[in-house]
């Protein structure tokens, strides 16, 4: 089906902004952002990964490339578009291991960095991850796909020669036997195998239990420490994790942590004689990540960030082993900090972010080198990620990798505000995202965009929906409702066995906030979400018909039907509730948006991928079908071949915002489309008008 992807604006003032103009949705092909950078041991280079969008192949391009942090000169390492990743520098930093795609699926490469040169070390049948050096350099551990026999049951007779009978069924017999963006599971699991790194045959070190977390070396060499679930029920407790050691010789393992809770991300100090992991307790709910360490030899754990309360994403050990380096995430701003063994914390550098392009979502990543240089990826609300680096409190930022793009596109602009909920005053952070050539003395149209999760944040990012909406004429809110992570336990706690719940006030509140600043028009107020968010949307207009319209993106509407088809049901279930859905199938009611749809009079939209495993299909077919056995004006449109994470295709994000402007424009009052004019063609037929009619 042709999409019309070009927003056309037509507003009725000029604007003149030195000659800059909106964004557009085909300036999403242009637009590259930094990932994963890795510092070199020696401090003095870095390699990323460059992302872009190919515009032909609809698909997102990746290669590496080098930065030499003193000068800031950069050079293409490897272009493989279609597929690199994962790059680990050598001990001695002579070489960088990645992964990439070959003739024969995703292989192991090592390439010399002075001589440019690079060779396949593996000829694996299924794609490697987690790549881990060796202390030495001499050997790389790595996790891959090991698969098993299919489930067998009865005998058929052979058929004829030439028969064309049915195809072969699929038989299942794993609780977790689907998963979003990688379809049904083939049966087998994934193992642990370490290869040298000049090439060879890899060893497997592991044979039963799921291990899809990165192995970390022990100081010496002879022995793994990594992350798992070896009780014989982990497909039931999956989230109960803990930290193991493996003898490299004898394959043995032993248990190193016993915590009722996840453990992960487990790493020896320079010294051999410490461990560090990142936990939290299984209380029910949501808790933060806590740091901890404890002497190798008499397992003791304690947190070195108890007072922090703050989620600990991940962690690694300075070269002297006197601090450990880790980032968090505090009031939406993504951080690094440097702890030492007594617990004292300390800020090393602010701002990461930038690698989520669709929705301002929290994000980024950072690596430390031997000199303690960190290294690490920055945004803005005008521009995706770019790599920086930080030593003794100075910031230096090394790639301008949209600057062509920025010098002629004007975003539109971010304001950050705080306001109290009505439930109990509780302040609430958000951001207001204004039209271009934004004027104080007119009236916009409202769109509320509400995150997913529910424990998630968004932050201060560009976010290329979010400034297409605004670029379509429409000031835009978004906010973090109670539920949101990074502002302490009890904030994100106070939805736990409630959500959807109060999120609804706080989110209302911020509707009101905006109206009371003067510029919106209250005849014109939309909201839309996605995951949690569209679990929110559906429950808002079932609370309330101020919204001229509505778009429910990828929701969960029944939790009962959810936990029993999602992949992720089994155990999630255990965020919202206290028994399994046949136990109070009442309380799996009161909370799920299905049980208002009879009080919906809001035209409604639901848009969700076809292969949506995380919130399915079947979620979004019963709500249409409820508001269209009401009468209440809706439309479904599914996303052919697309998953939970619809814009991973780029023109599915522009699909995406095309169809939401373009139910808005439909019941946008005439009035206001006087002032701006979104031309959409929604249904592909060319003429905009969304009947599907030539």
């Amino acid at each position: 089906m042709k999409l019309f992807l070009t927003i056309t604006l037509l507003i009725s003032s000029a604007i003149s902004f030195a000659g800059h103009r909106p964004f557009e949705a085909m300036d999403l092909f242009n637009m590259e952002y930094a990932a994963d950078p890795q510092i070199s041991p020696d401090g003095k280079s870095i390699v990323y990964i460059r992302r872009g969008f190919d515009v032909m192949e609809d698909i997102a391009r990746t290669s590496l490339w080098l930065i030499d942090v003193k000068s800031g000169a950069q050079r293409p390492l490897v272009d493989v578009n279609k597929g690199v990743g994962y790059p680990r520098w050598s001990p001695d930093g002579t070489r960088l291991a990645y992964i990439a795609k070959s003739l024969h699926g995703s292989q192991i490469y090592v390439l010399w960095v002075k001589t440019g040169n690079a060779a396949a070390i593996t000829q694996l049948t299924a794609s490697p991850g987690n790549l881990s050096w060796s202390p030495d350099g001499k050997h790389l551990a790595f996790s891959s796909f090991v698969a098993s026999d299919s489930p067998r049951l009865g005998k058929l007779p052979t058929a004829p020669k030439d028969a064309k009978w049915a195809k072969e069924a699929q038989l299942i017999d794993q609780l977790l036997y689907r998963s979003d963006s990688g379809g049904f599971n083939k049966p087998g699991l994934s193992q642990l195998f370490v290869i040298a790194s000049e090439g060879g045959s890899p060893r497997q070190l592991t044979e039963t239990y799921s291990h899809t977390s990165r192995p970390t070396w022990s100081s010496d060499g002879k022995s793994l420490y990594f992350t798992s679930n070896y009780d014989d029920n982990w497909q039931r407790d999956i989230q109960n994790s803990e930290v193991y050691k493996l003898d490299i010789t004898t394959k043995e393992v032993t248990a190193l942590t016993s915590r009722d809770g996840p453990d992960f991300s487990p790493e020896v100090n320079p010294a051999g004689d410490t461990l560090l992991f990142i936990g939290s307790d299984n209380v029910g709910g949501y808790q933060v990540n806590q740091l901890y360490v404890t002497d190798i030899e008499n397992i003791t754990p304690r947190s070195l960030t108890a007072s922090l309360d703050r989620n600990i994403n991940s962690a690694t050990w300075s070269s002297n082993g006197k601090y450990i380096y880790f980032n968090y995430i505090d009031k939406s701003v993504m951080k690094i900090g440097r702890v030492d063994l007594k617990g004292n914390i300390k800020e090393i550098a602010s701002g990461l972010g930038g690698t989520t392009i669709g929705r301002p979502y929290t994000s980024g990543g950072y690596s430390l080198a031997d000199t303690n240089r960190v290294a690490f990826v920055s945004g803005s609300t005008n521009s995706p990620a770019e790599v920086a680096v930080v030593e003794r409190k100075k910031t230096k930022y090394l790639t301008r990798l949209n600057a062509n793009l920025l010098n002629t596109v004007k975003m539109g602009d971010v304001e950050e505000i705080w306001y109290p909920s009505s439930v109990d005053g509780q302040m609430i952070h958000g951001w207001i995202v204004k039209p271009n050539g934004f004027d104080n003395s007119k009236k916009y149209p409202l769109i509320l965009e509400i995150h997913g999760g529910p424990n998630t944040s968004y932050a201060a990012e560009f976010s290329a929906e979010i400034q297409l909406y605004a670029a379509a004429g429409y000031v835009v809110l978004y906010t973090n409702p109670r539920g949101s992570t990074s502002y302490g336990t009890k904030f994100t706690r106070e939805i736990y066995h409630a959500y959807p719940g109060q999120d609804y006030d706080d989110l209302m509140s911020g509707v009101d906030e905006v109206i009371s600043r003067g510029y919106v028009d209250t005849d014109n107020l939309f909201v839309t979400g996605g995951s949690g968010g569209g679990v929110l949307t559906a429950w808002i207009v079932g609370k309330t018909d101020r919204f001229r319209a509505a778009v429910v993106a990828k929701p969960i509407v029944n939790w009962y039907a959810f936990t029993l088809t999602s992949d992720i049901g089994s155990f999630f279930w255990k965020i919202n509730f206290d028994k399994m859905p046949w136990e109070d199938p009442m309380a799996y009611h009161r909370l799920s948006p299905i049980s208002l749809v009879g009080k919906v009079s809001t035209p409604t939209m639901l848009l969700t991928g076809e292969v949506d495993y995380r919130t399915p299909m079947s979620e979004s077919e019963q709500y249409y079908q409820a508001l269209k056995i009401r009468g209440v004006d809706s439309m479904l449109v599914r996303i052919p071949g697309a998953s939970h994470s619809i814009t991973r295709r780029p023109s599915n994000l522009l699909r995406k915002v095309a169809y939401i402007l373009g139910w808005f424009d439909k019941y946008r009052k005439s009035e206001d489309k006087d002032n701006v004019n979104v031309d959409v063609d929604v249904d592909g037929d060319g003429d905009g008008d969304g009947d599907g009619k030539q």
